[in-house]
């Protein structure tokens, strides 16, 4: 029997997974929709598993793994999600997950990716596979490109040296939310420092390299 915990923000899919789980025979210890309040329950249930989907609502469940993988869980993570986006496939499991199913599978492929997890072995379809290697051909895809326009935004500002206060100002947002938003968008993007992001942002176009000089000149003057 394997100890679950479910993170996905439909109810009816929670629901769904639980009555699957347990009539294979596992056991459910508990669930939720949010990442801040997930990462509170597995640090005290500490599941075997968590079984965990991506796209939830204006959070992303790579926040939840990014957070597991700094506190040094030792839950095992399943990604089911609706996301075949290589990237995605590809940032979660360098991110520790260790299987990635598509919620359109079978679910004999969840179960086996369930008892690989919690076996500490790695699961990947033939689909998800592919989608993995994917990546390695997609070296001048733009990542920043699916960002919704207020989060490029918010990058541009950080990426030329604006405090969390700065950009709740002109944004109307309170630092607090800024900086939410900040970890949120580093998590995305895979980068876990601001350095890696203007980097990213000048690859991409986002800002000049002029804009990435000016920046550094800033940090350098203390202004």
């Amino acid at each position: 029997m394997t100890r679950i915990y479910l993170v996905d923000d439909h109810q009816i899919m929670r629901e769904g997974l639980r009555a699957l789980l347990e009539a294979k025979g596992h056991k459910v210890l508990g669930e939720s929709a949010d990442p801040t309040e997930a990462l509170a329950d597995l640090l005290r249930l500490r599941p075997d598993v968590l079984l965990l989907d991506l796209n939830l609502g204006d959070r992303s469940g790579l926040e939840l793994l990014a957070e597991m993988q700094r506190r040094h869980l030792p839950t095992r993570c399943v990604v089911l999600t609706m996301s075949s986006q290589p990237r995605q496939v590809a940032e979660a499991l360098r991110m520790g997950a260790n299987a990635y199913v598509l919620k359109g599978s079978a679910a004999s492929d969840l179960m086996s990716a369930i008892d690989a997890a919690a076996s500490g072995k790695k699961h990947l379809g033939a689909e998800v596979a592919d989608l993995a290697l994917q990546v390695f051909t997609l070296k001048d895809e733009d990542p920043l490109s699916t960002l919704s326009p207020r989060e490029q935004q918010i990058i541009i500002m950080v990426v030329k040296g604006a405090s969390s206060s700065q950009i709740g100002v002109q944004l109307h947002l309170s630092p607090k939310t800024v900086a939410t938003y900040r970890s949120r968008l580093m998590a995305k993007l895979g980068v876990r420092d601001v350095p890696s992001l203007v980097r990213l942002a000048v690859r991409h176009k986002l800002i000049d390299a002029d804009e990435s000089a000016s920046r550094r000149r800033r940090v350098t003057d203390g202004r």
